[in-house]
């Protein structure tokens, strides 16, 4: 095991035509710091806390030709390539928060248990039901 390599996760990285404003977005969703990266490169961690250090985080860069994915999937349009779950510990307070921070409501839902979502830059995430995992001990992300 010695030679094995040691692999962590740095961060998921979501292009956008305006990384700074989906940076924004994310940060007040999820109450988390914005810290430059370098040029049009942000990231969001969460809050200052010992135990956890600076990462991982939610890193947004530029891509000036980003078109957002179709959902659900349609033949011959973009497609969605990873999309990000939050769990939630109330649905209807959660969904009203996001849109109040600039998310979308998808007009097609397939579960009661979760509520699809677009960030601003089009990007699907979905708010989960989850209230017994969101106050455990072991989730410390919060």
């Amino acid at each position: 095991m010695d030679n094995e390599p040691r692999i962590k996760l740095y961060a998921l990285t979501l292009d956008a035509k305006d990384p700074l404003a989906l940076a924004r977005f994310y940060s007040a969703l999820m109450k988390w710091d914005i810290v430059p990266i370098q040029g049009d490169e942000y990231v969001i961690i969460a809050p200052h806390r010992a135990e956890q250090g600076q990462y991982p985080g939610i890193t947004f860069q530029l891509n000036p030709d980003y078109v957002p994915p179709v959902w659900p999937d349609k033949p011959e349009a973009q497609q969605q390539m990873a999309h990000i779950d939050f769990i939630v510990e109330d649905m209807g307070k959660a969904v009203e928060y996001a849109v109040k921070c600039g998310a979308r409501v998808a007009d097609e839902q397939f579960s009661e248990y979760w509520t699809v979502m677009f960030d601003p830059a089009g990007h699907p995430f979905c708010l989960c039901k989850g209230k017994e995992i969101f106050e455990s001990p072991g989730f410390t992300l919060r």
